[in-house]
C-alpha cells in the first residue's frame, strides 16, 4: 500500500501546474506521460475532490499507470514528490554512494533512484552567459582536434564515469547488439538446390515413375542457434565493470530475433550463484535489483578456482550442451590454488565452443600475465579481450563474427613462453 503525504492546498491555486510537473517527472522516470493524460488527470482530480489522500494518489493513478510494472515508479514519484515528510532522507540515499561496511546503509531500490533521477531532471538549468556587449571580444576556440561529448563516453572508463554519464553509457549499451553465427547441423533436410545427395528420396520418386531415375533429390545442413553462457565476476575489484556488463548482457538475453537459443548467467565470487531468470525480466533496474538479491557476496571477495569447478561439476552439462559459447567476465586475481583454476578453466575450455576472456586489467598498455590465476587462466581461452568501456563492447560485438581472432592472447601468450 502506498505512503500518502500530507496535501496541503495552494492558496495560490497552482494545482494544475503542479500537476503538470509531477507528469514530466513520471515522463522522465520512464512512464509513457503524454499531454492528453496531463488533461485527463487535472479534470479527474477537478471532478474527484481535493479532500482525502487516498483519492487523490488512486485518481493520479488511474490517470497515469497503464501497466503492473509501472506502480512502483509512481508511488515512489508520488511519495517523493507531494512533500513527503522524508523527502530529504530519501534524495540523499539517492545521492550518496552506497557502502557496505558493519552497518548497512539503507540502499535505494530501482525505483527510488529512478524517481530520484526524474525529480532532479525537472530543477531548473542555469541560463546561458549573456552575449557580449558592443565592444567586447568574442573569444573562439579550435575544436578541431578535440573529441565530441559521444566519443568521449565511448572511451572513458566504466569506474570513472559520473552518475550521469553511468546513465547515458547504459542507455548506450542497451542498443549494442551481440550477434551470433549459427552452427552447421548434422541433420539434413530436403532442399533443391543442396549439396547432398538424398539417395532415399531418389528413389521414393524413381518409385512414383516406375524405376525411372528422372534426377537426383538434393538436402542441405540444418542449422541451429547455439547457447550464451556468461560467467561474470562480482568481486569488489570487478564491482563497477560487472554492473556495466550485466546491463550488456541483459539487453542480449532480451534483444529480439538476437540468434541465441538460450542466455544462462551465472556470478562468481565466493559462491556461485544463477541468475538466469532475473535476466528474463524485461525492466533492468528491476533484473539486477533481484539479482543482486540473490547474489549476497556481491563485492566480496573471489574464489575462481572453487567456483568455476563447482560450475563444471552442477552446470556444464545442462547449459554447455550443442556448442555453448561461454564468456568469462574476471580480472583474474584469484587467492585460490592455480593448479585448480587451471584444471577448471581446462574442463571448461573443452566443454564449450569457444571460450572468450573479458578482462578490464587488458585497458593498461604495459598489462602483462604477472598473477598467478591470469597465468592459470590464459592458456585455456580461445580469445582474451579488453571490458572497461563503451568500445570494447563494441570491439567484442564484431569478434563474435570472426572465428580468427583471438584478441590479445597471441601476444601475452608470447610473454609466459619467455
Amino acid at each position: 500500500m502506498a505512503q500518502y503525504a500530507d496535501l496541503p492546498v495552494n492558496p495560490e491555486g497552482k494545482l494544475a501546474r503542479n500537476i503538470v510537473h509531477f507528469a514530466r517527472a513520471l515522463r522522465h522516470a520512464g512512464l509513457p506521460v503524454g499531454p492528453g493524460r496531463v488533461v485527463e488527470a487535472v479534470r479527474a482530480v477537478e471532478a474527484a475532490g481535493f479532500s482525502e489522500k487516498a483519492d487523490f494518489y488512486w485518481t493520479l493513478h488511474a490517470c497515469f499507470v497503464s501497466r503492473p510494472e509501472h506502480r512502483a515508479i509512481f508511488g515512489q514519484v508520488f511519495r517523493l514528490y507531494w512533500r513527503d515528510p522524508q523527502f530529504l532522507e530519501h534524495m540523499m540515499s539517492m545521492m550518496l554512494p552506497a557502502l557496505r561496511g558493519v552497518q548497512e546503509e539503507h540502499k535505494a531500490r530501482s525505483a527510488e533512484r529512478r524517481a530520484a533521477e526524474a525529480l532532479l531532471a525537472e530543477a531548473e538549468t542555469p541560463p546561458p552567459p549573456p552575449p557580449p556587449e558592443e565592444g567586447e571580444e568574442m573569444v573562439e576556440f579550435d575544436a578541431t582536434l578535440t573529441f565530441s561529448a559521444d566519443e568521449k563516453l565511448r572511451a572513458q572508463d566504466f569506474e570513472q564515469m559520473s552518475a550521469a554519464e553511468a546513465e547515458a553509457a547504459k542507455r548506450a549499451i542497451a542498443r549494442l547488439e551481440l550477434p551470433v553465427q549459427p552452427i552447421a547441423s548434422r541433420r539434413t533436410r530436403a532442399a533443391p538446390r543442396g549439396h547432398v545427395p538424398d539417395w532415399r528420396g531418389t528413389m521414393r520418386a524413381a518409385m512414383r515413375t516406375g524405376g525411372d531415375v528422372r534426377g537426383l533429390a538434393m538436402r542441405e545442413r540444418r542449422e541451429r542457434w547455439p547457447n550464451l553462457v556468461v560467467l561474470c565476476d562480482i568481486s569488489g575489484s570487478m564491482s563497477s565493470y560487472s554492473r556495466m556488463l550485466l546491463h550488456f548482457l541483459h539487453a542480449a538475453a532480451n534483444a529480439k530475433g538476437a540468434g541465441w537459443a538460450k542466455v544462462h548467467a551465472f556470478t562468481l565470487g565466493t559462491r556461485l550463484t544463477n541468475i538466469t531468470r532475473h535476466l528474463a525480466t524485461r525492466d533492468v533496474d528491476a533484473a539486477l535489483a533481484a539479482a543482486g538479491r540473490e547474489a549476497r557476496d556481491w563485492e566480496g571477495g573471489t574464489r575462481l578456482g572453487a567456483t568455476l569447478d563447482e560450475f563444471n561439476r552442477t552446470w556444464s552439462r545442462r547449459v554447455l550442451g550443442q556448442g555453448a559459447v561461454v564468456l568469462l567476465i574476471t580480472d583474474g586475481l584469484d587467492r585460490d590454488d592455480p593448479a585448480l583454476l587451471g584444471r577448471a578453466a581446462e574442463r571448461l575450455a573443452l566443454s564449450s565452443r569457444r571460450l572468450i576472456w573479458l578482462n578490464p586489467l587488458l585497458r593498461w598498455d604495459g598489462f602483462a600475465p604477472k598473477a598467478g590465476g591470469i597465468r592459470a587462466l590464459l592458456p585455456h581461452v580461445d580469445v582474451f579481450r579488453a571490458a572497461h568501456n563503451i568500445n570494447s563492447l563494441e570491439e567484442l560485438s564484431a569478434a563474435l563474427t570472426r572465428t580468427g581472432d583471438t584478441g590479445e592472447k597471441t601476444r601475452l601468450m608470447r610473454l609466459l613462453d619467455r
